[in-house]
């Protein structure tokens, strides 16, 4: 009878999360902001592609104040750089499976009798150390989940034309570095007429 209960309690937690995962994603699809193209048309735009896990987002905060006063008239748009392939998959099911053992610990369930295993010694001591244990797989898999998405990316693109790329240089430009390929490049754009002659 027990087991019963443990096998609905299970069950209906794993429901749960599926459905609140579900519906995340939906809503997320939603949230898909309108283009800017239409409210943009003719301004240059600075994008940059950044590394959310490895802090760059303050130096994409810093870069953004410092172009918004020198070149008002440039738009500038961040956005966190995906991780390549199945980095974030693997990511992902390494949540998925973290939160599965949580709660089989939580709810004192022997996931091994449905394998018709005996109960491992370190299985006992996490169901005995229930906080303790629950906290150390938390961690260690936040720890692998952040160094599988961790990109490295600092990507700049000026109109959709890479300017600047981290992953390829090894190194975030100096300001002044980023001022002089916005300069060379908005003398260039503006040497060019709508009839594709210099003036």
């Amino acid at each position: 009878m027990g087991r019963l209960v443990n096998m609905q309690y299970l069950f209906s937690l794993t429901t749960l999360l599926l459905f609140s995962s579900i519906i995340s994603t939906q809503t997320a699809a939603e949230d898909v902001p309108l283009s800017k193209l239409s409210q943009h048309i003719g301004t240059p735009t600075l994008r940059f592609l950044y590394c959310y896990s490895c802090g760059y987002k303050n130096m994409f905060d810093q870069f953004s104040t410092i172009i918004n006063q020198k070149y008002p008239e440039i738009l500038v748009d961040g956005a966190n750089y995906d991780p390549p392939g199945m980095n974030m998959f693997i990511a992902k099911m390494i949540g998925w499976i973290k939160m599965a053992i949580i709660l089989c610990i939580l709810a004192n369930i022997n996931i091994f009798e449905y394998f018709n295993q005996p109960r491992p010694g370190w299985w006992i001591w996490c169901v005995e150390n229930k906080l303790y244990a629950c906290m150390m797989l938390f961690f260690l898999c936040n720890i692998l989940e952040g160094q599988l998405i961790q990109s490295g990316a600092f990507e700049i693109t000026l109109n959709d034309v890479p300017v600047w790329s981290k992953l390829e240089t090894g190194r975030i430009p100096q300001p002044a570095e980023l001022f002089q390929i916005i300069d060379s490049h908005m003398q260039f754009d503006t040497k060019i007429e709508y009839n594709n002659f210099a003036k």
